[in-house]
């Protein structure tokens, strides 16, 4: 915990289960003050019978936000420490299977309302003197794969959104990371097949054998790639970035992320191409 003696409140998107449910029960541990914030009412009331404050937050709701945000401000008197925003789900499909309902799904969650929502904590922190912003963006904000190319095109935005704003706060107290993990245990892939389910006509595709496998993939329990990490990895990165007198801009969580982006650096476009292409 932190060497100050005021407890430190901390906002959590994205808790139902997964990284932001580690990290939400994680911090609280740790003595922090959670707010862990889900977008399904059930949900909600699971967290608040396990100890957890949580409260409904739809990210692709603009007046839930706002709503949300007065009520932890009530709660905090007008004061927020830390905002983790993790709340995000991924839209498998090919590009050219993407319908503009499907992209615009993606965004709708992991930009805009993301971004919503620490456009409406700023303030508070630049009136407190201090903060900390947390993105748990992915390895996919800094290489993409294929059949991934809405959550690519979410991340690589929030990568981009977040890099400006660290920028633009470089003069106050507000501390602004990203993290980026690669594979981590989560109800993440389960998530996906229902959005992809809903988005994308797999039957009249030219990639159909290609989803076929994905299916697999998709609805198998428990890790499916080498390497992969509980979300206690993730929250060790987190306590770093809410701890530390200097964060680091970026937190690499898995081999696959050091892997791929050292690869990208280094490799040859054509080459990097032909590696990419052998993870579906």
């Amino acid at each position: 915990m932190t060497n100050s003696t005021i407890t430190r409140s901390v906002l959590i998107t994205g808790c139902s289960s997964g990284i932001g449910y580690c990290v939400a029960h994680g911090l609280q541990k740790l003595g922090y003050q959670v707010f862990a914030t889900a977008r399904k009412p059930d949900d909600v009331a699971r967290l608040q019978q396990e100890g957890l404050e949580s409260l409904v937050l739809d990210l692709n709701d603009p007046t839930s936000i706002t709503a949300t945000v007065q009520k932890i401000l009530e709660r905090t008197s007008g004061k927020l420490y830390a905002l983790f925003n993790n709340g995000a789900h991924g839209q498998p499909g090919a590009v050219e299977d993407l319908t503009q309902a499907a992209l615009r799904h993606q965004f709708e969650v992991n930009v805009f309302g993301t971004h919503e929502l620490t456009r409406q904590i700023i303030p508070i922190m630049r009136k407190q003197g201090e903060g900390r912003i947390i993105q748990n963006s992915s390895m996919l904000g800094l290489v993409v794969l294929p059949y991934r190319g809405a959550y690519n095109a979410s991340k690589f935005a929030l990568e981009a959104l977040t890099d400006t704003l660290r920028l633009e706060l470089a003069n106050t107290n507000i501390f602004v990371s990203a993290i980026e993990p690669g594979p981590v245990i989560s109800r993440f892939r389960m998530n996906s097949y229902k959005m992809f389910e809903q988005y994308v006509d797999a039957q009249n595709s030219i990639h159909q054998a290609t989803y076929n496998k994905m299916h697999t993939t998709l609805l198998q329990e428990g890790p499916v790639m080498p390497f992969t990490l509980p979300p206690e990895a993730v929250l060790k990165r987190v306590i770093h970035a809410l701890e530390a007198k200097h964060p680091q801009p970026h937190y690499y969580v898995t081999l696959p992320t050091y892997v791929l982006v050292t690869l990208k650096r280094f490799l040859p476009h054509r080459i990097m191409d032909w590696v990419l292409r052998k993870v579906i």
